[in-house]
């Protein structure tokens, strides 16, 4: 099948696939792109489109004031990011109450989905993993909304309390900072050295280095009662 660059590229092998399984299938019936009925059961809606878009889930949605059995057929994506924009897509079906179909170049029609209420599974381990780094942080030193790469997240708040610490007292322990700063991770984010904040002067021994002591300046440190914990500028 040549590539598609129409809807109408779509309709045959939709068609072909109800027609495939009993039902009487027409093509622009009313503002549906596709209906198709089988015997006395409610007629079922295919919303025939290019690509996903935001239009699309609306159109779709609209149509369920007509049916239940409500699909939309994209032509199937290929490549990394087109396979998760799929998989994206396909749970935003399944949350909507919407069947997904997707038709492959060589004019294959795919079922990936049919319409019907879906309740999703909680995970237990990502709650768990979200509360922990909510009870990580301290205060509230981020927008809503802003870009992953300058949030202030709970193990970057160690490490600069860990740097902080380092800058106060000049090199010192693992063990040494964790009873001081209450970091219990103190050792693992020095050895672990991320950002490329800490150096080992000697076994068991940290101090900062040049990158660290500039980089620290840069971030917010939480407001601690740790004696003699310097405060650096509010971030720029």
């Amino acid at each position: 099948m040549a590539t598609m660059m129409r809807e109408q590229d779509l309709y045959g092998p939709v068609k072909a696939l109800l027609h495939g399984q009993g039902y009487t299938v027409k093509g622009e019936v009313g503002a549906a792109d596709v209906v198709a009925v089988r015997g006395d059961e409610p007629p079922v809606v295919v919303e025939l489109k290019l690509r996903f878009s935001l239009a699309l889930f609306h159109q779709a949605v609209a149509r369920l004031s007509l049916t239940d059995l409500v699909y939309l057929a994209v032509p199937r994506p290929t490549g990394k990011t087109a396979r998760r924009a799929l998989k994206d897509n396909l749970a935003l079906c399944r949350r909507l109450g919407l069947g997904l179909i997707t038709v492959r170049a060589d004019g294959r029609a795919e079922v990936h989905c049919d319409p019907g209420p879906y309740a999703p599974r909680k995970s237990r381990v990502k709650s768990a993993r979200l509360l922990r780094e909510f009870t990580r942080i301290k205060g509230d030193p981020n927008l809503g909304g802003a870009t992953r790469g300058g949030l202030v997240t709970g193990y970057r708040q160690d490490a600069l309390i860990c740097a902080a610490y380092l800058a106060a007292h000049g090199p010192s322990r693992g063990a040494e900072i964790a009873k001081a700063t209450g970091i219990a991770r103190a050792t693992q984010v020095m050895y672990s050295n991320h950002y490329g904040w800490f150096a080992r002067a000697e076994k068991g021994l940290y101090t900062l280095t040049e990158t660290g002591e500039s980089d620290r300046l840069a971030w917010p440190i939480p407001d601690l009662p740790i004696p003699d914990l310097p405060s650096s500028p509010p971030s720029t």
